[in-house]
Order: structure tokens, then sequence, then C-alpha cells
């Protein structure tokens, strides 16, 4: 059973998510949350000893939200790239909240920061997962792996912030669905990193996996 104070303390949560999407780190306000959970101040610093902390506290569950949701496959990158496009598509709020932090928080370095570890772990996790590929075979091995992540995010988010362009390019526009606005996304990445399967070959008798493009 959920206690009062567990209760107080997830409308907090809820209410800084909504807060901070809307106005960033900086331009958040403690009393605007506090009304918003229906709470106070005073209960907002008891459970969060500041903005920041309570910034860091939502913005690092988002990212460990948005990572499971999407599940990066380096093997497969244009099928991870369509479902990064659909996960902000359906959640374009957490996008901006994300974005305030790498404007407001994280823009400074600071290796005692729980929620820049997630990040640094999320990052070295991604590109774990690409220089495995390559080491197998199934990802051209000339890429950086750092490169390879960065590039298949912008990818991905190429349409988050910009669908309004498909309706100022008027006529121009041949399919003005949100479909060919993701196809179109999953085609970038296909011609860049194409996906992967493994199919068994055998080698001296012995079953071995092989990707091929």
């Amino acid at each position: 059973m959920v206690t009062a104070s567990e209760a107080t303390r997830d409308r907090i949560i809820a209410a800084a998510t909504d807060e901070f999407a809307q106005f960033g780190v900086a331009g958040a306000r403690i009393d605007r949350i506090a009304r918003r959970a229906k709470s106070s101040k005073e209960r907002v610093y008891a459970h969060f000893r500041s903005k920041d902390t309570l910034y860091r506290f939502v913005a690092e569950r988002e990212l460990v939200e948005m990572s499971q949701a999407t599940r990066l496959d380096a093997t497969d990158l244009p099928g991870y790239a369509g479902r990064v496009h659909d996960y902000f598509l359906a959640h374009p709020d957490h996008l901006r909240l994300m974005q305030w932090g790498r404007l407001d928080v994280t823009a400074v370095d600071d290796p005692d920061d729980p929620f820049q570890d997630t990040v640094r772990e999320t990052i070295r996790r991604g590109v774990e997962q690409v220089r495995r590929a390559q080491d197998a075979g199934r990802l051209d091995a000339a890429w950086d792996p750092i490169d390879v992540v960065v590039l298949v995010n912008q990818i991905a988010l190429s349409w988050a912030w910009q669908v309004d362009l498909v309706e100022l390019a008027g006529p121009d526009v041949r399919d003005r669905s949100i479909a060919a606005r993701r196809a179109a996304i999953v085609a970038a990445v296909s011609a860049i990193f194409p996906a992967t399967v493994a199919v068994p070959v055998e080698t001296s008798g012995v079953r071995a996996e092989q990707g091929v493009g």
C-alpha cells in the first residue's frame, strides 16, 4: 500500500516532469511544482534538497525509460531509429525535458553527478554495442562507434522538432503523413548502416554465425 508520503513524492515527480519540460531547469519554479502536486514548497524540499536535484532525478528516470522503450540494437540500427522516432513522437514533452537538461545542467561536466553518470553509462553501453557488432563483422568497422551512436540518434530525432515544416512546405511535399516521415528516417539510417541478420554457416565442420547485410 502506498503511504501518504510516497503518494506526495509521486505527485511532486509528475508535476516536476511537466514543469521542467515546459520551462527548463532555469525557468522552473518550485512553488509552481508544489501547487501542481497539491503540496507545499517545504514538502518538495523535504523530498529533494534543491531544484537541480529534482531535475536530475526526473531526467535520469526519463533517460532510463527511454532507453528501455527504444532498445538499441547495433545489428538493426534502422529499427532502433524508428523506435526512437516513435517514442518522442508519442512523448514530445520528454524530449523537451532532456534537451533543457543539455542546456541547463550537463553543459558543465561533473564527475560526481549521478545523472551525468547515467548519461555517460548510456553512451558507453551504446558505443560498446556498436563496437561488438563491428568486431563480429555485422557493422562497418570503418566508423568510430561514437559517430554511429550520435548520427543514428540525430537522424532519428530529425522530425521531432520540425513536423510543422511539412505544412510550411505546402504542395511540394509528396506525402504529408507521419508514416512517410518515419519511413524516411528508417531509410536514411538503412542507407548508412544497413541492418544485418545472423545466418548459420559451416566452417570446418563447425556451425558459426555470420552477419550479412
